[in-house]
């Protein structure tokens, strides 16, 4: 189907692709379907576009592309939301996708939000916001860009 959006125009969204959020999202509860586009130029950055609503679309990136040391801490709640049976821990390699959501206030340096990143289970094409219980990550980590070492 194509998918008319506010920020990105016309876009082509099949169902079958289509991720489930069961609780929705904080502030967003009433949004339930969303879809993953990925800019041409730039593969880090995620587009969470919403096929309930065509002007909510967050902009993402792998919590991994930002921090190589992240590490994902989801509730049993949130697991169980996700499909995944009780004490399972999803491997970040190939069973979830863990996606920062960037934000990009006018006259501030850009952020992401570590402390409860978007989560999916890609088999089961579901996810959910899981929100960290510690204090490791904020909600406004600043982009470091790190740099490569050479020896």
């Amino acid at each position: 189907m194509t998918f008319q959006t506010a920020h990105l125009g016309p876009v082509a969204a099949d169902e079958s692709s289509a991720i489930h959020f069961p609780a929705g999202l904080p502030g967003f509860e009433s949004c339930r379907r969303f879809t993953i586009l990925h800019h041409p130029e730039q593969p880090a950055l995620i587009f969470l576009q919403s096929l309930e609503r065509a002007d909510l679309c967050f902009l993402a990136v792998p919590a991994g592309v930002l921090r190589r040391d992240h590490e994902l801490a989801i509730s049993e709640e949130d697991l169980e939301l996700l499909g995944f049976p009780p004490g399972h821990r999803p491997d970040p390699a190939s069973e979830v996708m863990a996606l920062a959501i960037l934000s990009l206030a006018d006259g501030e340096s850009p952020t992401a939000n570590l402390l409860a990143p978007v989560v999916v289970h890609v088999a089961a094409r579901c996810a959910v916001q899981a929100i960290r219980t510690d204090e490791r990550y904020s909600c406004r980590e600043p982009l470091v860009v790190e740099e490569a070492v050479c020896s």
